[in-house]
């Protein structure tokens, strides 16, 4: 019995372990729902999020009525462009502006 449960705690370990490497590099995302939102209307989605290494991502949030593309790195965040929401898709490119 107790080399059943050594084992079962070694394959969880493993497990754990394997997770938080890859979600340290990057590669994977747990999200974590602790929170309710609030009864309004949320202000702010990330639409999309775009690894480029393991360190640097592009993510496409809206904001508010307002699109922006944001670049995430060790050093901080930096706005990229922002467009207004058009009412329906994500709004004409010609309408981007860094």
């Amino acid at each position: 019995m107790l080399q059943q449960s050594l084992a079962v705690f070694l394959v969880l370990a493993l497990l754990f372990a394997a997770l938080w490497l890859l979600r340290r590099k990057g590669l994977a995302s747990l999200p974590l729902r602790l929170a309710r939102p609030s009864a309004g209307r949320r202000q702010m989605r990330v639409i999309e999020r775009i690894p480029l290494s393991a360190q640097h991502s592009l993510h496409l949030v809206s904001v508010s009525g307002r699109m922006l593309v944001i670049g995430v790195s060790p050093g901080g965040c930096s706005p990229l462009a922002s467009w207004p929401q058009a009412s329906q898709g994500l709004g004409p490119e010609e309408a981007l502006t860094p």
